[in-house]
């Protein structure tokens, strides 16, 4: 309660403090630390065990202090100094001790053990009614006016998503390289990104019987034939 109500007093000394001057930046300085502290008391993670598995995620306790790293479940940064944090050694998932009994998303890698296949149709959009205007991963309302969030298109799986489970990460679409040898980056979803990773080393394309009409017009595939 005493570290709350200090933090209020120095956001009140700043608002009152001139612009850019130093005083107010020694302020914010000593925000920052009041504001971390308090989240250190939220989060001690002194006694957390090192595994931790949930929904077939593998989750080992990081030792890492880098402060740049950021929660897959919360969208917030990881404070790896004070804050405890695990990272999931099959899809690398990562997230905060305290976010560990949210997640609700299963491992991917289990997903490329049990069913290493492609989407195979470019972008297929059924629209936002048929997600029930919601997250097609956490379920979050959405919309495309951004109230109350924004709805994000995953261009692997033409589904919508909110943007705590979107982070616009840029991928290459297999579809659209298979059926116009596109290889340009697009939005995807964390979910996918972390699927296409893992799966782009796995021989699992027979291109000959998916677009054989692609060796009439790619040189490099003929060679390889």
């Amino acid at each position: 309660q005493q570290l709350r109500q200090a933090i209020e007093e120095c956001k009140r000394v700043i608002l009152a403090l001139p612009e850019q001057s130093e005083r107010q930046k020694d302020a914010v300085v000593r925000l920052i630390h009041l504001r971390l502290k308090l989240q250190e008391l939220k989060d001690p993670g002194e006694d957390e065990p090192n595994i931790r598995v949930v929904l077939e995620h593998r989750f080992y306790k990081e030792k890492s202090k880098s402060v740049k790293q950021m929660c897959d479940k919360c969208s917030t940064i990881i404070w790896g100094l004070i804050q405890t944090w695990y990272t999931c050694t099959g899809c690398y998932y990562r997230c905060h001790s305290k976010c560990l009994p949210l997640v609700s998303k299963p491992c991917v890698r289990a997903k490329v053990s049990h069913q290493a296949e492609y989407q195979l149709s470019i972008c297929p959009e059924s629209g936002l009614d048929s997600q029930d205007y919601r997250c097609a991963e956490c379920r979050a309302p959405v919309s495309l006016r951004g109230v109350p969030s924004e709805a994000r298109q995953c261009d692997y799986t033409g589904l919508y998503y909110c943007s705590s489970c979107h982070w616009n990460d840029l991928a290459v679409v297999p579809a659209r390289a298979i059926h116009n040898w596109d290889f340009e980056p697009r939005k995807v979803s964390r979910c996918s990104m972390r699927y296409l990773a893992l799966m782009v080393s796995r021989p699992v394309l027979k291109l000959r019987e998916i677009n054989p009409l692609l060796f009439n017009y790619v040189e490099e595939l003929v060679e390889i034939r």
